[in-house]
């Protein structure tokens, strides 16, 4: 049996009406996040993989934290994808995603979730549980209204 710990998830997922491009296109327009997201304040850097990003989330209720994540997918209208670590790697990782279910209809379903996995994960969960999950709900509703608007 491994001694290696399965990663503790959280997820949401929203149907938009609209197309899987104009999703991706919100997502990955960085510049304008500031505008219209609440919990990925700010971003910056290009979504294409093995680039580093510079990211400033604000979970509800939470502090803001900096963090500098490498792109590992950047699928146009598919998955966005990032590893981000507190401090150094295996204290307190995620690996964020956001996939994109094109109905071919002129609408989609958004994905987003985060893997997180280190030692200090344990003493995060009920914050990640609450005010990390409706930071993703907020920032898929905030996405939602601009893509549909």
């Amino acid at each position: 049996m491994s001694g290696k710990k399965k990663p503790f998830a959280i997820a949401t997922k929203i149907h938009i009406q609209a197309s899987a491009e104009t999703v991706w296109a919100i997502l990955t327009d960085f510049q304008s996040y500031p505008e219209w997201n609440s919990f990925i304040t700010s971003m910056a850097g290009s979504p294409v993989e093995g680039t580093q990003l510079s990211a400033m989330i604000q979970p509800p209720g939470g502090s803001a934290m900096k963090f500098k994540p490498k792109v590992l997918v950047a699928k146009p209208g598919v998955e966005f994808r990032w590893l981000g670590n507190l401090w150094f790697p295996g204290l307190f990782d995620g690996e964020h995603y956001f996939q994109i279910n094109d109905h071919q209809d002129g609408s989609c379903t958004l994905t987003q979730g985060e893997n997180f996995s280190g030692i200090l994960v344990p003493l995060f969960k009920n914050m990640l549980q609450e005010k990390t999950l409706k930071g993703f709900e907020n920032m898929n509703t905030a996405l939602k209204d601009r893509a549909e608007g």
